[in-house]
């Protein structure tokens, strides 16, 4: 009897599905539709001969087989992971190239000039950069896609990730040149009560301090549109369809003659941080690139 074909991809769905107890929060989680998740397990259980999962309207729980099954292959894939996480750093430190993620709203500002930095200062490194949703760079970080990120600092302490505080950025309001509000010096969030707003999505790791703000100041924030970028807020914001609120990393703006930055109040603000795996040595080649943005973050 030939062994059964199995895919690394499908133990992994099958170890999501188990830690998860559902196939949409497990789809969520490694970037695959529920309908994905469900035709990996159902060809799993082909393969094997034997059902893993019981489903129901509420919930999905493992069979006996699953549970014989997962609790190994947690512990193997784990060791598979650590190998291919050694040996991709290897390879990249031989080349010098580094794995960088970064937030869309510090990519725009921040990580241009550390990119040109890095070319003229050390013009061996290979930077490669994944301009990412907060918790897709996080996963990064987590996973050691990446050497390290560029993030908003996470609230909650994470037992796998090491912040290092950069900066204390603040937070402007973007709205057309001709806006009542576009000639103020500085900006209360009072001040936008009732305004339709165009915001960052929840994806962003600048939407909850937004939110948590606003709460602060008693303000029911009107939210228009929901965006995942500040390209596309300024877009909106062109068009007329409302104003936003973005982290001053997001300027230069792309039209000075058409939209105005205001200042908003201190008490809406955000640290920048970077993230990197705990008890994890940078290669050479990203512990310099790690210092150099250290630096520019900081520099006056």
């Amino acid at each position: 009897m030939s062994a059964p074909h199995v895919t690394l991809r499908q133990l992994r769905v099958l170890l999501a599905v188990a830690e998860h107890a559902g196939f949409a929060r497990a789809g969520d989680d490694i970037g695959l539709s529920q309908p994905a998740v469900s035709q990996a397990i159902r060809s799993l259980e082909a393969e094997l001969g034997v059902k893993l999962l019981d489903r129901t309207t509420r919930e999905v729980v493992l069979t006996a087989a699953g549970q014989s099954l997962v609790a190994p292959l947690r512990r193997v894939l784990g060791e598979l992971d650590g190998v291919l996480d050694e040996a991709r750093g290897l390879g990249a430190a031989a080349r010098g190239i580094v794995h960088v993620a970064s937030a869309p709203t510090i990519s725009g500002g921040l990580m241009p000039q550390v990119l040109a930095a890095a070319r003229q200062r050390y013009p061996e490194l290979q930077v490669r950069l994944s301009d990412q949703a907060q918790q897709l760079a996080i996963e990064g970080v987590r996973s050691g896609a990446v050497d390290f990120a560029v993030l908003v600092g996470m609230d909650e302490a994470d037992p796998l990730i090491e912040q290092r505080p950069l900066v204390n950025e603040r937070f402007v309001l973007v709205c057309p040149a001709g806006h009542a509000l576009a000639a103020r010096k500085e900006l209360k969030l009072a001040d936008l009560a009732g305004q339709p707003l165009v915001l960052l999505d929840h994806s962003s790791g600048s939407r909850p301090l937004i939110d948590r703000a606003f709460a602060r100041a008693g303000v029911a924030p009107q939210v228009a549109i929901d965006v995942g970028h500040p390209a596309t807020a300024f877009r909106m914001v062109q068009a007329g369809l409302g104003v936003s609120v973005l982290p001053a990393l997001s300027l230069p703006l792309p039209d000075a003659k058409a939209l105005r930055a205001v200042p908003l109040e201190a008490a809406l603000s955000r640290q920048v941080v970077l993230a990197r795996r705990r008890q994890r040595s940078l290669s050479p080649a990203a512990q310099r690139l790690w210092d150099l943005i250290a630096t520019l973050a900081t520099s006056p």
